[in-house]
C-alpha cells in the first residue's frame, strides 16, 4: 500500500509480493467500494475487521499493537484518477473508552491531533488504489479486563467526493497462534520431496475456536494432498495470480492457550519438474468467516476429496472467537532453489508489403520449460525481447509494454517518433508454456528485398545478455525478416 500523500509512490499492484499478495495478517474490510456517479468519487475507508489487545501488565508499560486504516480509490486510471484536494478522517473513540488508550503513529502519518473521545487527521491527495491513511497505536486501557471490547468508528470529509465509513473492533485478549519456522532443505532437484510438519503454539489469553492454515506455494511447488476440509485456488492461466496456488485449510477444535499442535500426518511438499526459484508460506489464523474472506481475495476455489486434515492434540469444548493478540507471527515462509533450467525460444515472422504499404508481424519468445521462472521476491522483470527494426522500415504502432531505444540500446528521450530500436519486458514470472506475443506494426518506406531484423530475448541488462537459466542460447534470437524469402523463425 501507498502511504496517501503527494510525497510517496503509486501503488504497483501485481507483481510486489507484498501485494502479490502474501498472506493478509487480518482480515481487511472495506477492499471494495460501491458504484460512484461519474462526477463524485466515492473512497471506502477500511481495516483490520478487529484487533487483540495484550492485557493490561501488572508491572511495566502496556504492549501496543498497531491499527492501520485504509483508502481505497477504485479508481484504474492511475494518470488521472487521483483526488487533488484536502480532506479529513474523525475517529470517533467514544466505544473504546475504558478499554484501551488510542495515539496515532508518528511517523508516515498525517496531520493528526487527538482531543478526549474524538481524533481528527488532515491530508491531501488520494491517489488510486489501496493505500495507507492512518496508523493507530493501540494498548489495553489501564482497568480493563480479559475480553472487554469495544468499537471504533471512521469517517471521512472532503469537497467534491464521499467516503464509506469503517469500524473496526478492539478487544483485550484472546488466542495469539505462533506458526513454528520449519527447517525445510532449500538447495532441491526436480521431483524431491520432503516432509513438512505444520506446527503452531497459542500463546494467548484465551483459547481458540478453530483454526484456518493457510498454504500459499508458487508454481514450482506442489503438495499433493488434497483434503476434504481444505479449499484449493483454481489453476486458471485467466486468473491474475495464477502461478500461486493458495490452500485455506478449516481445522476444527478449541485450541488451548499455552498449548502446542502439530499435524495428525505431516504434508508432503514436492519440488515439481517446472520448479527454480519458488516460495512457500504457511500461516495460522483463528478461523472465521471475515479472515476467509480476507484470505479468499474475491479468487475462485474448490474443495479438495481426500481425508481430513486434522491438529494434534486437540481439547473438547467450546471457546468463544476473538482476534489474534499478535497477528505478525501468525506466518512464516521459505524459498527454494531448484537446480533446473528453463529455455526461451525466441520467434520472428516473414512478412511483405509494397512501398507505402502497412504490414503486422507478430514476434516474440517462448519459455519451452521445464522450468518456470519467477523472480518473485525483487518483483524484476524475468526478460527483455530485444526488436531491431528491419531496414527500409519504421514502427508506426507498437506494443504497450515495448519502449523505443537508440540503435546500440541506450535510452531515447523520444517515444512518439520511429525508433531503430525497442526493449520490451516481460513481467516478474514467466510461465512454463508462455512467453511474450508482441505484434508491431510497420510501414515499408523502401522496399529492400531480404530485409531483417533481429528478435533477441535477453536479460534486462544490456551489459550482461545471457540468461542464466537457459541452456540453449543459440535459440534465444529469430528474425523479422521484410520482403525476403525465408521463414523468420531464426533456425
Amino acid at each position: 500500500m501507498t502511504r496517501s500523500t503527494p510525497r510517496t509512490v503509486l501503488h504497483r499492484a501485481a507483481g510486489s509480493f507484498a501485494a502479490a499478495g502474501l498472506l493478509a495478517a487480518a482480515s481487511l474490510a472495506g477492499a471494495a467500494a460501491p458504484a460512484q456517479a461519474a462526477d463524485t468519487p466515492v473512497f471506502t475507508l477500511g481495516g483490520p475487521a478487529e484487533t487483540a489487545l495484550h492485557p493490561y501488565p501488572e508491572s511495566g508499560k502496556p504492549k501496543s499493537s498497531t491499527v492501520g486504516i485504509t483508502l481505497n480509490n477504485p479508481s484504474e486510471d492511475e494518470e488521472n484518477g487521483g483526488f487533488g484536494g484536502d480532506y479529513t478522517l474523525t475517529f470517533d473513540l467514544s466505544g473504546v473508552a475504558g478499554v484501551a488508550d488510542v495515539k496515532f503513529d508518528g511517523e508516515g502519518n498525517p496531520d493528526c491531533k487527538v482531543t478526549g473521545t474524538k481524533a481528527v487527521c488532515e491530508d491531501w491527495g488520494i491517489w488510486p488504489g489501496l493505500q495507507g491513511a492512518a496508523d493507530l497505536v493501540v494498548t489495553a486501557a489501564k482497568g480493563s479486563e480479559n475480553g472487554d471490547t469495544g468499537t471504533i468508528k471512521v469517517t471521512g470529509q472532503a469537497d467534491g467526493a464521499t467516503f464509506t465509513p469503517f469500524t473496526t473492533r478492539l478487544t483485550v485478549g484472546g488466542p495469539d497462534l505462533v506458526m513454528e519456522q520449519l527447517p525445510f532443505k532449500t538447495e532441491l532437484t526436480p521431483g524431491e520431496k520432503q516432509q513438512a510438519p505444520i506446527t503452531f503454539a497459542n500463546r494467548g489469553t484465551r483459547d481458540a475456536d478453530g483454526v484456518l492454515l493457510t498454504l500459499r506455494y508458487s508454481r514450482g511447488l506442489d503438495i499433493p494432498q488434497r483434503y476434504s476440509n481444505c479449499e484449493y485456488t483454481v489453476d486458471d492461466p485467466d486468473l491474475p495470480d495464477f502461478g500461486w496456488t493458495t490452500a485455506l485449510c478449516s481445522v476444527e477444535g478449541a485450541f488451548e492457550a499455552g498449548a502446542t499442535y502439530t499435524l495428525a500426518t505431516p504434508l508432503t511438499l514436492e519440488a515439481t519438474e517446472r520448479a527454480y526459484y519458488d516460495t512457500f508460506l504457511y500461516g495460522i489464523h483463528e478461523n472465521s468467516s471475515a479472515q476467509r474472506t480476507a484470505l479468499r481475495a474475491g479468487a475462485p476455489f474448490e474443495r479438495g476429496t481426500g481425508g481430513v486434515l486434522k491438529a494434534v492434540p486437540a481439547k473438547k469444548g467450546a471457546a468463544a472467537r476473538s482476534a489474534d493478540l499478535d497477528p505478525y507471527d501468525n506466518q512464516q515462509e521459505a524459498d527454494f532453489r531448484t537446480e533446473n533450467t528453463a529455455d526461451f525460444v525466441a520467434y520472428g515472422d516473414q512478412v511483405a508489403g509494397t512501398e507505402g504499404s502497412f504490414v503486422t508481424a507478430d514476434i516474440g519468445f517462448r519459455n519451452e520449460g521445464p522450468a518456470w521462472i519467477g523472480h518473485i521476491r525483487s518483483g524484476e522483470d524475468v526478460a527483455t525481447v530485444d526488436f531491431t527494426v528491419p531496414q527500409g522500415a519504421s514502427v508506426t504502432s507498437k506494443p504497450e509494454r515495448c519502449r523505443a531505444v537508440t540503435a546500440d540500446g541506450k535510452y531515447r528521450e523520444d517515444q512518439t517518433s520511429p525508433a531503430p530500436r525497442y526493449v520490451c519486458n516481460t513481467s516478474m514470472t514467466v510461465r512454463d508454456g508462455a512467453g511474450l506475443d508482441l505484434p508491431f506494426e510497420l510501414r515499408v518506406d523502401k522496399a529492400v528485398v531480404g530485409a531483417s531484423g533481429e528478435v533477441t530475448v535477453r536479460n534486462t541488462w544490456l551489459q550482461n545478455p545471457k540468461l542464466p537459466f537457459d541452456p540453449k542460447p543459440a535459440n534465444n534470437t529469430a528474425y523479422l525478416v521484410l520482403n525476403g524469402e525465408g521463414d523468420g523463425d531464426g533456425d
